[in-house]
């Protein structure tokens, strides 16, 4: 029996599966809001108790770095210990990985009516994966060719530096520095980051902001990414059309820096909350504008294919997947 968690800022997955001939089975599952409990050992505990359940293997996604079995959440502050974790689970076997390396174990779960094509390209079999998604905040990872198998790899590229190409992109690098103190990507590539573009874009006056407007993006901050990207997709807004339209580029921009470090001649993949939601916008040719540009290794890029993950389980069956396969189970 294998306990599998997505962990993250907003909410908290958790399945318990069996594998049989091969393939993972999933026995139960529940969310839980991140923010309404103390703990990871709190939620799996409950959730083991509830199910009457007991796991010889453990694995979790988690957002943000993991290191010696420990990890503390970026957008939580919750430290996670897997010696701790175990000793609720009964002395299960605990294992730790960022969250976009749980998602990127996942894809390989994941038929094809899952993903959602940008760029047909064409893979190379063994070619390294890029994995980045934008949510709460900016994972990204990859997967490379250990020889036998796909091999995940962390990363908290999401922390970096913005890197503007623009004059207008050098003025959000100052705006955002002048509010943050520094101008990283996940100010731009999250929730959070299509609103300070929005805010950037009002501040400077490059666009209206009528009183219905106004209204619905303050009522609530936290779902002011939501409120601006409806409107947006709605052509409700030409203000919160142009906050998606930078967005999108910048997404682009930063998934074309990923590729390229990585050489993901395998495939590209986007996950997270926000692509999905956004589907349409993406797939207008913003992107892969972006993607392309007029880069000098433009046709490497072109070979690459470009996926939207549709599947918002990926993490959590990447986890499950992950535990069997250390714990000698081909899943």
């Amino acid at each position: 029996m294998i306990l599998a968690g997505d962990i993250g800022g907003t909410k908290v997955n958790l399945a318990a599966f069996e594998v049989r001939e091969g393939r993972l089975v999933q026995l139960a599952t529940e969310t839980f809001p991140s923010r309404e409990h103390s703990s990871l050992e709190e939620i799996a505990g409950g959730f083991l108790a509830k199910n009457r359940i007991t796991v010889r293997y453990a694995s979790f996604g988690i957002a943000g770095p993991v290191k010696n079995g420990r990890s503390l959440l970026t957008n939580l502050r919750w430290t996670i210990d897997a010696r701790n974790v175990s000793q609720v689970l009964g002395g299960a076997k605990v294992w730790l990985m960022n969250d976009l390396q749980a998602t990127a174990h996942g894809i390989a779960t994941l038929p094809a009516g899952d993903f959602l094509t940008l760029n047909e390209g064409q893979p190379v079999p063994d070619g390294n994966w890029a994995i980045i998604a934008a949510g709460t905040g900016l994972g990204e990872a990859g997967m490379v060719w250990s020889g036998a198998r796909q091999v995940s790899v962390g990363s908290e590229g999401g922390n970096t530096d913005f890197s503007p190409r623009t004059e207008l992109d050098i003025e959000l690098l100052r705006y955002l520095q002048k509010q943050f103190g520094e101008a990283i990507w996940e100010y731009v590539l999250s929730g959070q980051g299509l609103y300070n573009i929005y805010k950037f874009l009002w501040d400077s006056g490059r666009g209206d902001e009528p009183a219905w407007l106004a209204e619905e993006v303050r009522r609530d901050e936290k779902a002011a990414p939501a409120v601006i990207s409806r409107n947006a997709l709605e052509q409700k807004s030409p203000l919160c059309e142009a906050a998606l339209d930078l967005f999108v580029g910048y997404y682009g921009a930063e998934t074309m820096n990923l590729a390229l470090k990585l050489l993901a001649t395998g495939g590209v993949f986007i996950g997270g909350g926000i692509a999905p939601k956004i589907a349409a916008k993406l797939q207008d040719g913003t992107f892969m504008r972006a993607f392309l540009g007029e880069h000098r290794y433009r046709e490497l890029l072109e070979a690459m294919p470009v996926k939207i993950i549709l599947n918002d389980k990926a993490a959590l069956l990447g986890a499950a997947r992950f535990a069997a396969l250390e714990a000698g189970m081909p899943a």
